[in-house]
């Protein structure tokens, strides 16, 4: 399973993340198009940082909100919504130009990601807008257990997906993601993340914050890139992965 990890998140002076410890760890880097966090200077940087380690880079757009890191619910029209993202993944991709690469693959960022997994008009918009934008790439989705009716979506659109399982954040009885406003949404150690995670990989199953146990089916692993444990969980990941593949 690849691991993918949200990049290129800082801004100007401010600094999020630590990227040039998580990318030597990872297979996806996920970079901010600037609209939720970045710059293009950063965007520049994240870039030639995944060339370096030889990191598959994707764009990670999402809502016009730099004050609110991109986790507040925007209420925007599909015309608006289909812009956002052609203007953020466009950006990405011309940077990528510059420096002989391409964007392979589109994730949403925070609320934009967790809203299209509820709203259908609102995935079909960002189904369409990677389609016409950047219709070689493929687009992540979360791995919920009823995923056929996005599979079909798809399909009729005509884009490749990428089922998504998430290391450090807790599930409800449905398979999405719990708000990071109740207790407990948000693993605290690194401990309780690579657990999660072996339990991902080895038992294709996730335990949710009520104790239940669902099926999780996922392509790639996502590590938050902005957590305080990214580093230590992506060196510990990347070494158990080498030791279960001898």
């Amino acid at each position: 399973m690849k691991l993918n990890c949200d990049m290129g998140e800082s801004f100007g002076a401010w600094t999020m993340g630590r990227d040039a410890d998580v990318m030597p760890c990872i297979d996806m880097a996920s970079i901010a198009c600037g609209f939720h966090a970045s710059d293009p200077v950063t965007m520049q940087k994240t870039v030639a940082l995944a060339l370096k380690h030889k990191t598959t880079i994707g764009a990670h757009p999402g809502y016009p909100d730099l004050m609110g890191f991109g986790r507040r619910q925007f209420d925007c029209s599909e015309e608006e919504l289909y812009a956002w993202l052609g203007y953020q993944i466009g950006a990405l991709q011309g940077i990528c130009h510059q420096q002989n690469t391409l964007v392979q693959y589109v994730k949403p960022h925070g609320a934009l990601y967790n809203t299209m997994m509820k709203d259908v008009a609102v995935l079909k918009t960002v189904m369409q807008a990677v389609k016409d934008t950047a219709p070689d790439c493929s687009l992540i989705v979360m791995a919920i257990p009823d995923r056929q009716p996005i599979i079909e979506m798809a399909d009729r659109i005509g884009i490749a997906l990428m089922f998504e399982a998430f290391s450090d954040r807790a599930y409800d009885e449905y398979g999405f993601l719990v708000d990071r406003r109740i207790e407990g949404a948000v693993h605290q150690s690194a401990e309780a993340i690579i657990s999660q995670v072996q339990q991902i990989i080895e038992q294709g199953s996730v335990t949710t914050l009520k104790g239940h146990t669902l099926e999780m089916k996922a392509d790639t692993l996502c590590i938050h890139g902005d957590g305080p444990h990214a580093a230590t969980v992506a060196n510990a990941l990347t070494t158990w992965r080498k030791n279960d593949a001898n």
